[in-house]
């Protein structure tokens, strides 16, 4: 409402002045995420809430696009990035995203729950899951086993951009990891089933939702969602005899940070009950560290992949360009 005279108006001024002034004092922590993390039904809400309870001060979540968006925009930032934590990388970019010297160690020590060692003293993984095929049993009551499967029915399929998507670049290493020398004949061979592949997960996810494809590249854990969230038990994710390629995702503090404690803080945070137990019913993901009261019901019915493929980030850093190539060149026939 505008204030009908300029008297009114200094009045209110005069009135505001001392709580600005202290707004001003407040601390603000920037966190660069991706997009579906900070939207509303993501766990960004939920965790801002939560850490601001504890931290005295505000944080600013920022969606920058999907998850290999950000270490684009870091790469383009520099050392003039404004934000002070990065959350939403994962280990096919977490080597690249060292080589460019803008991540402090987070100094955080804690007793994460995952199916490989860690040690990273750049990168603090806050949650987990494996890449699937995403399918509605009621639609697709038989779906392919593996990607040879795949190549040889007549489905269609969404995927992701690996050069602006983590799930794209992880579907990527997920072939690699599979067939090696044989990953450009895969490439080939699926190239025909791609109606489209999206920027990110959420606009391909969405088209899968509106029966614009057969199966959708996702997570293991996404049924849950549909599970807990909407009663619907009629997707799922398809098993592949191949195995299933691991994501651990994980946020770093950036050297460049003007509040590095406070950094260091949230990093902390992530580690806790408080954080961890937001992960699985809003990022629907297996949290780093598993809550007290353990996993929502409904986890237990996810698939459970007899073989979980993953490259070393080195590793995955190495092979990233050809890998790409190979992509690239199959999509272009």
């Amino acid at each position: 409402m505008r204030y009908p005279t300029l008297a009114a108006g200094l009045l209110a001024a005069t009135a505001t002045a001392a709580p600005m002034a202290t707004q001003a004092q407040t601390p603000e922590l920037l966190v660069y995420t991706y997009d579906s993390f900070v939207s509303d039904w993501g766990p960004g809400p939920a965790v801002t809430e939560a850490f601001e309870a504890v931290c005295d001060c505000r944080l600013n979540m920022v969606g920058v696009g999907d998850g290999a968006a950000l270490l684009a925009r870091l790469q383009l930032e520099g050392d003039r990035a404004a934000a002070d934590v990065v959350l939403g990388l994962d280990t096919n970019l977490t080597a690249r995203a060292a080589a460019t010297g803008l991540f402090a160690p987070h100094g955080v020590e804690a007793a994460l729950d995952l199916p490989v060692a860690w040690e990273d003293p750049l990168f603090l993984p806050f949650d987990w899951g494996w890449f699937a095929f995403v399918h509605d049993r009621e639609r697709l009551p038989n779906p392919p086993s593996s990607f040879r499967e795949l190549i040889d029915s007549d489905l269609s399929i969404v995927i992701q951009d690996p050069r602006s998507s983590t799930p794209g670049l992880g579907l990527l290493m997920w072939v690699e990891a599979a067939y090696g020398e044989q990953a450009a004949e895969i490439w080939a061979g699926l190239a025909p089933r791609i109606l489209t592949v999206t920027s990110g997960w959420s606009e391909a996810y969405g088209l899968f939702l509106e029966g614009e494809a057969d199966m959708v590249l996702s997570y293991t854990t996404s049924p849950a969602y549909h599970l807990i969230a909407e009663d619907d038990a009629s997707k799922a994710a398809a098993p592949f005899d191949e195995g299933h390629y691991l994501q651990i995702e994980v946020a770093g503090v950036l050297a460049s940070s003007e509040q590095p404690d406070l950094a260091r803080q949230f990093m902390e945070f992530m580690t806790s009950e408080a954080f961890q137990s937001i992960i699985p019913t809003t990022n629907w993901m297996y949290p780093a560290v598993t809550p007290e009261a353990g996993l929502p019901d409904g986890f237990e019915t996810l698939h459970q992949p007899d073989t979980s493929l993953l490259f070393p980030d080195a590793e995955a850093a190495a092979i990233r360009n050809a890998a790409l190539d190979r992509w690239l060149n199959a999509l272009a026939q």
